[in-house]
């Protein structure tokens, strides 16, 4: 369920810029210098993998990050899964539903690395990049964008991309590779999912831009989702559990496709977006 009216969050840092595993001082030393030591000093400098609470490990890299996204459920997951400072490196310092929460507490925390959900009450993911272009451009503190999304459709992609991402995955991701590429970001790389890469290259190899499609053009975001949905064969409660919507929604939302497209069943629908590869 969608909570674009809730207040934006910023979420104060909660005393995890040191974890209990930094160092405060230099590393163990090897080789002669480590034979002298005692027995448990060089016990622990002949340990390459160290100990979380080893004092020779050396200090545990942060990265500081919004998550924008108009599910609350979606974001308590992700913060859940990533958000674990100690353990994952990621510090969740604010959240955001809309794209006006979004630029707020961007602008308030000045992230390294935005999580960026595509389709936002609003104006959706390219809004929050036009108003954020200058905190993207600053050369001391650049704001870093990664779109995080359940689509995987080549105009979302291209669209997040040239508004100025570094890169795009689906939600599919797993937790693990999702903080590598936050991490990847924040380094300045372009990350994406395998499959959606192929769609930037096509676009920038291009010098023409993609031809309008009227008949889609008609649709809203949320009907092109479950347009590709319903022609990917998924059923009504499927697509609602993917989209955290209730089956009724996703009931209007095909009626409304069909009737925008003049379509009479959803055999028909599937044909439609397959003659237009959008699936």
């Amino acid at each position: 369920m969608s909570d674009a009216n809730e207040p934006a969050r910023t979420v104060e840092p909660g005393g995890g810029a040191t974890g209990a595993g930094a160092a405060d001082g230099p590393a163990a030393e090897t080789g002669s210098a480590a034979a002298d030591a005692p027995p448990q000093a060089a016990a622990e400098a002949n340990d390459p993998a160290g100990t979380p609470d080893s004092a020779d490990a050396g200090p545990v890299r942060r990265v500081r990050v919004v998550l924008v996204d108009d599910h609350r459920m979606f974001r308590t997951g992700v913060q859940a899964e990533i958000g674990q400072t100690e353990r994952t490196g990621v510090e969740v310092v604010g959240e955001a539903a809309d794209v006006d929460q979004a630029v707020s507490v961007i602008t308030a925390t000045r992230p390294e690395v935005v999580l960026l959900d595509v389709h936002l009450p609003g104006g959706g993911g390219v809004e929050v990049l036009r108003r954020c272009a200058p905190l993207m451009a600053d050369a001391e503190q650049p704001v870093r964008f990664l779109a995080l999304s359940v689509s995987d459709a080549a105009e979302d992609v291209i669209g997040v991309i040239r508004g100025g991402a570094r890169g795009y995955v689906t939600k599919t991701i797993t937790g693990t590779d999702l903080v590598n590429s936050v991490f990847r970001v924040q380094d300045g790389d372009a990350v994406f999912s395998p499959r959606l890469a192929g769609f930037v290259l096509d676009a920038f190899a291009s010098t023409d831009a993609p031809p309008v499609d009227e008949d889609l053009d008609r649709l809203t975001q949320r009907e092109r989702e479950v347009l590709r949905l319903i022609a990917r064969g998924y059923a009504y409660k499927e697509i609602a559990k993917q989209l955290f919507i209730s089956v009724k929604t996703v009931e209007s939302h095909v009626s409304a496709v069909l009737r925008k497209l003049q379509l009479s069943n959803r055999h028909e629908l599937t044909r439609w977006a397959t003659a237009r590869r959008l699936v």
